[in-house]
């Protein structure tokens, strides 16, 4: 599949093809800053594929515009020049127009176009507009107290050192990256008697049948306004990654910058025990009706309904009844992630769902141990 199409995505291996990529991006990309009041949208119809090619900028090609043509249907001309506008830049472009709503949708692309010009005439500040694979891929706004560009491939770089020096002999596990958002995880072998052999005896202590779990972060960032860039800490091997509550963020704003984000990644090395001891925790805290207080906890962190419903049903068909900890209730949740992935739900989905259910570590358990029933 052509890079240029709105929906291309690719995965990675190992960390040197991933950062091969990510460097290659970094290369090819441009950052462009215009007068919001000098950028122009036309409408590109599905059914007029005749623009002339000298149209659009240098580089943009059939295949792009095509594409473009088919989704959103807008280009956007910046400093003279006419490129095919990517879904990931609808909502930063209405953003720099200041308009909103869900009537916008429903206008053909040509009043939109109008809609969007009428607006952004009125408005002198600057825009930071990004050009990436022959089409806009964001319009931020061009003041660094609003967005900050943190490169991808020097976020990667900051990691990779960081993880050599705290964590020796840290392995790439995967990595992904689509047009709006990049992830990838590492896993610590090396580390793991030392962060999880108390958590993993006191699972044995109390009979506790387990995966044997393996440390490991997943780094996460978008340039297209979609995420900061965070890392946070997980456990490998059970059907899918358990988010255990650990994670520091670094947004792209104020004037952000690769040792701020280099900073964060220390504190999130350091309180990696602490975010164990977390999940731990649970196992001493005791609910009487553990159904009610999944499926209350699960409506509080806005989880998928369906798949909350199926994980709800599973726990509730295997756990024998009676009281049951919020540890038993935290493990049993992780099957609405394994349920998603099961059904190609979209990474930046997933890993949204993740960070909600994470959620649940902070929670007080006992608000919602309530004997009085609840429906999804």
């Amino acid at each position: 599949m052509e890079k240029c199409y709105d929906n291309y995505s690719t995965t990675f291996n190992s960390y040197a093809a991933m950062l091969s990529y990510q460097r290659s991006q970094s290369e090819n990309s441009r950052w462009l800053r215009s007068p919001v009041n000098e950028l122009s949208v036309e409408p590109l119809e599905p059914k007029r594929l005749d623009y002339e090619r000298s149209e659009f900028a240098y580089g943009v090609g059939e295949e792009a515009i095509e594409d473009t043509a088919n989704r959103l249907g807008l280009a956007l001309k910046v400093k003279g020049d006419l490129y095919p506008v990517r879904e990931t830049a609808y909502k930063t472009l209405l953003d720099r127009a200041k308009i909103g709503g869900t009537a916008l949708p429903k206008l053909t692309r040509g009043t939109l176009a109008e809609v969007l010009n009428e607006c952004l005439q009125l408005f002198k500040s600057e825009a930071l507009v990004l050009v990436r694979d022959e089409k806009v891929s964001a319009v931020h706004s061009g003041d660094e107290a609003d967005y900050s560009v943190l490169p991808i491939d020097e976020l990667l770089e900051t990691i990779d050192g960081m993880l050599g020096l705290r964590f020796p002999d840290a392995e790439f596990e995967t990595g992904y990256a689509d047009h709006s958002i990049v992830s990838c995880t590492w896993t610590m072998p090396k580390q793991k008697e030392m962060l999880l052999g108390a958590y993993t005896r006191t699972l044995d202590k109390y009979g506790i049948t387990h995966s044997e779990y393996t440390p490991g972060i997943r780094f996460v960032t978008s340039d297209t306004g979609v995420a900061s860039a965070k890392v946070a800490a997980l456990l490998f091997g059970g059907g899918y990654p358990i988010h255990i509550g650990g994670c520091v963020a670094v947004e792209h704003r104020h004037g952000a910058t690769i040792p701020d984000f280099e900073k964060a990644l220390n504190l999130l090395f350091a309180q990696f025990g602490d975010s164990i001891k977390k999940l731990e925790r649970l196992l001493n805290v005791y609910l009487n009706y553990p159904i009610n207080a999944m499926t209350r906890v699960c409506k509080k962190l806005a989880l998928p309904k369906k798949a909350s419903v199926a994980a709800i049903k599973m726990f509730e068909d295997t756990y024998g009844g009676g009281i049951a900890t919020a540890h038993d209730v935290f493990m049993a949740m992780q099957e609405i992630l394994f349920t998603l992935s099961t059904e190609n739900t979209p990474q930046s989905k997933m890993l949204l769902v993740e960070e909600n259910l994470a959620r649940a570590l902070s929670l007080n358990w006992s608000d919602y141990d309530l004997a009085k029933g609840v429906d999804y």
